[in-house]
């Protein structure tokens, strides 16, 4: 056979255009998985999207408080976007710096190297962190979950205080250690209270102690639990909530956490070795460096998810201050529904300014929420229709198989919840995860160098 001139070869060419999305929460993958199919049916070779991440997986966050509760395995609510994003570039690394002028932007690499990628589109969709307040002993003592590895570290932490408190002669000490503060009463706080609940009385029954030795407290400043969900569904998950022998108290939070105890805004103690905070979240740190005009705190953008002043930037999820055009007046809340949804309409959008297909505003059609309350419970409202029990636990696992975007970890999750109702929780800490990995800091996605430093 004989070889073909060099010259005659036709030269690969790269692509002209780019474009980068940044962060790889639920609106970023969800755009880099619509891009790549539209792009790919439309033949359009000379267009790269790339996504940039400080981490190689989308997680699925309403999932967290399984985790921590030890129902599911931490692998399996996240999302690997090698091989599950088909024809998008994954970068790793956390972005700390974006010029507009120029079009580039700058990024760290998991080892500390800097990275500049061009880009012809720019989506931000870095995501949120942890809401902190000066509340003196909060960062230090607290533990969140925003991430898998809070969620492992908290499960092991909890665990091991059981444990300690099981052979502490110290009566007082092993009462602190049996009890576990969760601040924030909104699904997700009321969830993890839930999980948490449900892995101490999985303890109780593997160890042999009583399993209400184990006192739950769950606070929050708000007049009534899981506001989100309205009067009825939230006064249902109170009542399911006590009913599990969590002490709820409203109208209050804390005012200092410390090792061993802490004291709330009324001025009562609680001894405490284990607090929660799963009080809200803040836009990602990157939103306040770009010099863009914002709102509460996140990122202003059109009613078609694009940056005023900036036809090639767009902009969506918990960063973006995204109009509900569903409630004139009103920003979209920073929910995985919502954000999943925007992707799909940034995806439609960033394409059509490449001259592929048509614009759309964002437009929200609430389909309700689900919040599962461990073992035989939960509430829901799909559609509109209020439901609590049994239907809401089948309704909720159900949403959740349906959301997650890939058939391996849908069936991890259903046989982890068919396991659960046959077979008791194995409870035993892993001891894998270091404290320094799952403090506040560690999960937030877009964290930059100098803040790093000053810690």
């Amino acid at each position: 056979m004989n070889a073909v001139p060099a010259h005659s070869r036709p030269e690969k060419t790269e692509p002209t255009t780019s474009v980068v999305i940044v962060g790889s929460g639920f609106a970023a993958f969800e755009c880099a998985r619509r891009l790549a199919r539209r792009f790919d049916r439309a033949r359009a070779s000379d267009v790269r999207v790339t996504i940039v991440s400080p981490v190689d997986y989308m997680q699925y966050t309403p999932l967290l408080a399984d985790v921590a509760g030890g129902l599911v395995d931490p692998r399996f609510v996240c999302v690997p976007l090698a091989g599950t994003l088909k024809g998008v570039r994954a970068v790793r690394g956390r972005v700390d710096s974006v010029d507009f002028d120029r079009h580039t932007l700058s990024f760290n690499d998991p080892e500390g190297g800097v990275g500049t990628l061009s880009w012809d589109r720019l989506v931000l969709t870095p995501g949120s962190v942890t809401r902190l307040f000066d509340t003196p002993g909060l960062a230090t003592h607290a533990h969140g979950l925003k991430s898998t590895a809070e969620a492992l570290y908290l499960r092991d932490h909890v665990i091991e205080q059981l444990e300690l408190a099981h052979v502490d002669e110290n009566e007082a000490r092993a009462a602190a250690r049996r009890t576990i503060v969760v601040v924030g009463a909104s699904y997700s706080g009321s969830e993890l209270a839930a999980q948490l609940r449900a892995l101490a009385d999985a303890a109780a029954k593997q160890m042999g102690f009583d399993r209400a030795s184990v006192r739950f407290v769950l606070l929050d400043l708000a007049d009534h639990v899981m506001p989100e969900l309205g009067q009825k569904l939230g006064d249902a998950a109170m009542r399911v909530l006590r009913a599990r022998g969590i002490d709820v108290r409203l109208g209050t939070t804390v005012r200092e956490v410390h090792a061993d105890h802490v004291v709330l805004s009324d001025g009562s103690r609680i001894d405490t070795h284990t607090v929660a905070w799963v009080a809200g979240v803040t836009p990602s740190p990157l939103i306040a460096t770009l010099g863009l005009e914002t709102e509460r705190g996140r990122l202003k953008v059109r009613t078609d998810l694009q940056v005023p002043g900036h036809p090639e930037v767009f902009a969506a999820g918990d960063a973006a201050a995204v109009p509900d055009l569903t409630k004139p007046g009103t920003i979209a809340p920073p929910t995985a529904q919502h954000a999943t949804r925007q992707g799909k309409t940034l995806a439609r959008n960033v394409a059509a300014s490449l001259g592929y297909g048509k614009r759309k505003d964002y437009r929200h059609s609430d389909q309700g929420l689900v919040v599962d309350l461990g073992p035989r419970y939960a509430v829901a409202n799909p559609l509109g229709v209020h439901l609590s029990g049994y239907p809401a636990k089948l309704v909720a696992r159900a949403y959740h198989l349906y959301a997650l975007p890939r058939l391996v970890n849908r069936w991890a999750v259903a046989l982890a919840y068919l396991t659960d109702v046959f077979f008791p929780r194995a409870v035993l800490s892993m001891g894998f995860v270091c404290g320094a990995n799952a403090e506040f800091a560690a999960s937030e996605l877009f964290r930059l160098p100098e803040a790093a430093g000053a810690q």
